[in-house]
């Protein structure tokens, strides 16, 4: 049951997933789709696909994130309405 975040997706930072062990359900905006060990996936960077891994098995999952991290970009977090605005470090609300 446990998720990776809430979903969310970056600006200016591109995302690279790689399931090492076990299974997980990654939850996007297109629907699911289970990955399994070594299984791959990426998010470019400013499209705004809202994604995280949720691990629905009973058993544990491990998977590596590895990122262009060159400054840190905002981060939009659509199922919660939740902006992180990474030149003030701050967080506010979507509709704010």
């Amino acid at each position: 049951g446990s998720w990776s975040s809430q979903r969310h997706w970056h600006e200016g930072l591109d995302e690279f997933m790689v399931m090492l062990d076990g299974e997980a359900v990654l939850v996007e905006d297109e629907g699911e789709t289970i990955l399994r060990a070594g299984d791959c996936a990426s998010w470019p960077k400013d499209v705004p696909n809202g994604h995280h891994l949720v691990n629905r098995s009973d058993q544990p999952c491990v998977f590596i994130v590895v990122d262009n991290r060159r400054g840190e970009g905002d981060c939009h977090y659509p199922d919660v309405d939740l902006h992180y605005d990474a030149a003030s470090g701050t967080y506010r609300r979507e509709d704010s």
